[in-house]
């Protein structure tokens, strides 16, 4: 499906998005673990207000899109792929097993925690998002730019 299609079509993905991500972000706060204390100053320093409420759920595999349209959209963007080695939800990070602990993908992950603080949750940060990502391309969107960079900038001042 071509990308234009998917962004006429985001007012009806975004309540679908945004209810699945919610019912994830239960799960992980329901079954996941709390930062560590090393993870907890990372949260400090990248601007989460509320770390300890982050939870990380450990998977075998990152879940994926039940929806068929919400499929596709994300097909498109590249988006949930078999490479995709983490997933922050709210205050709920997805973790694939074979990278659990990895501290520069949990930074990664927590600025994103961060920006969902900052524009008020799973919805509001979805809207912008998943607009970046179709209309600048995954790789490309300012808020993916802005986790690396905030991400490397932590790990820079650790090695400092």
């Amino acid at each position: 499906m071509n990308r234009g299609i998917i962004i006429a079509q985001l007012p009806k993905l975004i309540p679908l998005a945004t209810h699945w991500a919610e019912a994830l972000e239960r799960r992980i706060l329901r079954e996941g673990v709390p930062l560590s204390g090393e993870e907890t100053a990372d949260a400090r320093a990248l601007g989460v207000r509320a770390p300890e409420r982050v939870r990380l759920l450990c998977l075998a595999s990152l879940p994926t899109l039940d929806d068929l349209a919400l499929r596709t959209a994300a097909a498109a963007v590249q988006f949930l792929t078999p490479a995709t080695r983490g997933l922050a939800l709210g205050h709920g990070i997805f973790v694939r097993a074979d990278c659990w602990r990895e501290r520069e993908l949990i930074a990664h992950e927590l600025a994103h925690t961060e920006q969902y603080e900052r524009l008020g949750g799973i919805e509001p940060f979805l809207r912008r998002y998943l607009g970046e990502c179709l209309t600048i391309g995954y790789p490309a969107a300012p808020m993916e730019q802005e986790a690396i960079a905030a991400a490397g900038r932590l790990n820079a001042n650790r090695l400092a």
